[in-house]
C-alpha cells in the first residue's frame, strides 16, 4: 500500500461509480455462475469423494455470495500454500477489515477471486478446476466467423510478409513505410477492439492496396473512438530498435494478456505479425496463473485454443449441449476454411517450437495491488522487462492496475499516473491497449470528460462517468522510459 499513488482509489461505496456497479450487480452474477459451473461439474463427478468436496466448495461459494450481497466484513483468505496469501490479509489488516460496500475498488475484487481460487487449491480433488472455462470455450465457439475470417486474412498475409528464399528478402517496392504503418496500426487495434468484423487493411490483398487506404474514410471510422493515440510512437519505437541493433540480438516484446478465446487468437494474430515484419525476434507472453477476472487468459487457455485450432471441423461443428437442445446443427467447414486454420495453427506451433513465441506466467499479475508496486514487490521481474522493446498492457484491467486505480483528473498525464513505470529512466517502455469499462481515465484534453459525459448514456450531471463503462472509447498509451531524459 505504501507504494500506491497518494490520489484516492476508486471505492464500492461511491453510488457514482462502476464500483459500486460491479460489486451491487455483477459479483453476485459471477458467483451464480461460479455455482452454477460447479453444480454441472460435481453431477458429472464419477468419484463420490469428489462429488462430495464439489458440493462443499458450492457451499463455500453461496457463503462468499451472501457475505458479499448483505455487506459483511471481509474475512481473512484461508492459507492454501501459496505465499501471496500473506500479503492479502496483511493488506487486509491494514485495511481494518473493511465491508464489501466501502473498501477500495481494486483491491475487493482481486480479492473475491483470490478467495474462490482458494477454496479450489485448498481442495483435494479439485485443484486444477477452471470455473470459467466453459465460458472462455463457448465464448470462442460463438466467434467461429471472426475466426475463420481472420485466418483467411492472416495466412494471405504471411505470405507476402515472409521472405521468399529464391529472392532478395528485403522489402520491394511493394513494401512501402506508409503500408508497413497501417499495418502495424490495423493489428494494434484488432487487438484493442477484438472485434474482426469492421476491419479495413485486412481485407485488401495487397500492400499497394493497404497504402490506398490512408486517410481513407473507412480508416476515420476506425479511430473515432480511439480519445488518445499513440500508436505511432510505439511504432517507432519498434522500427527504430530493428534498425540500430546488430542483427543478432535479440528484440523482444512482451505481451501482458487480458482475455481468452478470440481476444487471445488476435493477440497471437499480433505476435505472429511482429515476428513476420522482424519488429521483434522474440514475442512473450504472460498470462494469469489461475483462473482471474472471468475470462483472462491461464496457460490451460493456449493448450485449449491450439486444440480447438488443431481440429477446426470437430471444435467448430459438433453440437455442443446447448446445440442439441436449441435444435441447431452448425454448418460444416468447407475445405479452404479448414485448410485456412491449419494454415494458421502450424505457423504459431512453428513459432512456439523455435522458441519464438514464448508463455510465461507469474503470480504477480494476480496480486492485490497495483503496478506501482512491481519495483518493490518485483525487482526480477522489472529487471525482466527492461530487456524488452516493448511492453504492452492489454485490457481494462491492466490499466486499473498501471494507474492504480486512483481518482486521477482525467488530464493526468499517463506517464504521471504509471508512476514510477512512467518515469524516462525506468528502462521500460509501456503501450497501454485499452477500451474504457472503468472510471479511471488519464490522459485527455481539456474538455474531453466533459464532452463525453455531455452524450447520451455519457452521465451528464449524475456525477458518474458513464461514457467510460461500456467499452465503447478507447485509448492507446504510450510511454518511454528508455529514451533517458527528465
Amino acid at each position: 500500500m505504501e507504494h500506491d499513488p497518494r490520489t484516492p482509489p476508486y471505492r464500492t461505496a461511491d453510488h457514482t461509480s462502476f464500483a459500486y456497479v460491479s460489486a451491487r450487480d455483477r459479483w453476485p452474477v459471477i458467483i451464480t455462475g461460479m455455482i452454477d459451473d460447479m453444480h454441472r461439474s460435481a453431477a458429472a463427478a464419477d468419484e463420490p469423494a469428489k462429488m462430495t468436496e464439489g458440493k462443499r466448495i458450492i457451499e463455500q461459494l453461496a457463503t462468499l455470495k451472501y457475505e458479499l450481497q448483505h455487506d459483511r466484513n471481509l474475512t481473512p483468505i484461508p492459507d492454501d500454500g501459496f505465499p501471496d496469501i500473506v500479503s492479502y490479509n496483511r493488506e487486509l489488516a491494514q485495511r481494518r477489515a473493511p465491508t464489501w460496500f466501502d473498501v477500495p475498488w481494486l483491491y475487493s475484487e482481486c480479492y473475491l477471486y483470490r478467495r474462490v481460487n482458494a477454496l479450489f487449491a485448498s481442495s483435494d480433488q479439485w485443484k486444477d478446476h477452471d470455473v470459467f472455462a466453459r465460458q472462455k470455450i463457448s465464448a470462442f465457439r460463438s466467434s467461429r466467423r471472426a475466426v475463420l475470417e481472420l485466418a483467411a486474412k492472416y495466412r494471405g498475409l504471411m505470405a507476402q510478409l515472409k521472405p521468399d528464399p529464391a529472392r532478395d528478402a528485403s522489402p520491394g517496392p511493394e513494401r512501402s513505410e506508409e503500408a508497413d504503418k497501417l499495418l502495424f496500426r490495423e493489428m494494434c487495434e484488432i487487438c484493442l477492439w477484438g472485434n474482426a468484423t469492421d476491419l479495413s487493411i485486412l481485407s485488401s490483398a495487397t500492400y499497394k492496396d493497404i497504402e490506398k487506404l490512408q486517410g481513407s474514410e473507412a480508416r476515420k471510422n476506425a479511430e473515432k473512438n480511439i480519445l488518445v493515440d499513440d500508436l505511432p510512437a510505439a511504432y517507432q519505437a519498434l522500427k527504430h530498435a530493428q534498425q540500430s541493433q546488430a542483427s543478432e540480438r535479440e528484440r523482444r516484446v512482451d505481451i501482458v494478456l487480458d482475455n481468452a478465446g478470440f481476444e487471445l487468437y488476435v493477440d497471437l494474430i499480433l505476435a505472429g505479425y511482429l515476428l513476420a515484419t522482424d519488429l521483434a525476434t522474440t514475442v512473450v507472453l504472460h498470462p494469469k496463473s489461475m483462473p482471474w477476472f472471468v475470462s483472462d487468459v491461464v496457460p490451460r487457455d493456449f493448450a485449449d485454443l491450439l486444440t480447438a485450432l488443431a481440429d477446426p471441423s470437430s471444435f467448430f461443428t459438433n453440437p455442443t449441449v446447448d446445440d442439441e437442445r436449441a435444435g441447431r446443427t452448425p454448418q460444416p467447414l468447407t475445405d479452404q476454411e479448414e485448410s485456412d486454420v491449419a494454415s494458421v495453427f502450424g505457423d504459431w506451433a512453428a513459432l512456439h517450437a523455435q522458441g519464438k513465441l514464448v508463455i510465461r506466467p507469474h503470480r504477480f499479475w494476480t496480486q492485490a495491488g497495483s503496478y506501482w508496486r512491481l519495483p518493490a514487490e518485483e525487482p526480477v521481474l522489472l529487471e525482466d522487462f527492461k530487456s524488452s522493446e516493448l511492453v504492452i498492457f492489454k485490457g481494462d484491467l491492466n490499466y486499473r492496475k498501471l494507474t492504480g486505480d486512483a481518482m486521477w483528473d482525467p488530464t493526468t498525464s499517463f506517464a504521471t499516473a504509471l508512476g514510477p513505470l512512467g518515469e524516462r529512466s525506468s528502462g521500460i517502455r509501456v503501450l497501454a491497449l485499452r477500451t474504457c469499462k472503468a472510471d479511471v481515465v488519464v490522459g485527455l484534453r481539456a474538455g474531453e470528460d466533459e464532452r463525453l459525459r455531455a452524450t447520451e448514456g455519457g452521465g451528464g450531471d449524475s456525477g458518474a462517468r458513464k461514457w467510460a463503462w461500456s467499452g465503447k472509447w478507447a485509448v492507446v498509451q504510450f510511454v518511454d522510459g528508455k529514451d533517458g531524459s527528465g
